[in-house]
């Protein structure tokens, strides 16, 4: 009996432990929370994202599928640029299926990838990760 009450408050012990610090780390206040605010044309590109399940083989931030490229900063790369991405919006290439996008549609997804590529950079090589388990990374 004396080993039950024993084994008991141990268990106890570690479940209240437990508890401290989960209201200790997901109550803290973090200053690389940065709400991003998509434009309406974007948040219509992000939808289509979405809803043709392009992260099933594309990655944006390395999440995502491994199947295409990482599309994070394809913008901003001088040897492609949103241009070399739309080019490939309805075309296809390879086991890309041919999309049927209309010229609007093929500029709000490029909307999407443009406004994405201004949050930061991936991957982030300079990012500092600190003891705690966050991450402070350099944005555009």
């Amino acid at each position: 009996m004396d080993k039950k009450i024993h084994n008991r408050t141990i268990l106890g012990g570690l479940i209240l432990l437990f508890i401290g610090y989960n209201i200790v780390i997901y109550t803290q206040n973090t200053s690389n929370n940065q709400a991003v605010i998509l434009s309406p044309k974007a948040q219509k590109g992000e939808h289509l994202w979405q809803e043709n399940n392009c992260t099933a083989c594309h990655q944006l931030y390395g999440l995502g599928g491994y199947l295409g490229p990482d599309l994070t900063n394809i913008a901003s790369n001088p040897n492609k640029g949103i241009d070399y991405a739309k080019a490939f919006f309805n075309s296809g290439v390879k086991s890309m299926p041919q999309f049927n996008f209309s010229t609007e549609e093929q500029n709000q997804i490029a909307a999407f990838l443009t406004e994405v590529d201004k949050t930061g950079f991936y991957p982030d090589r300079n990012a500092i990760f600190e003891s705690d388990g966050w991450v402070t990374v350099n944005y555009k």
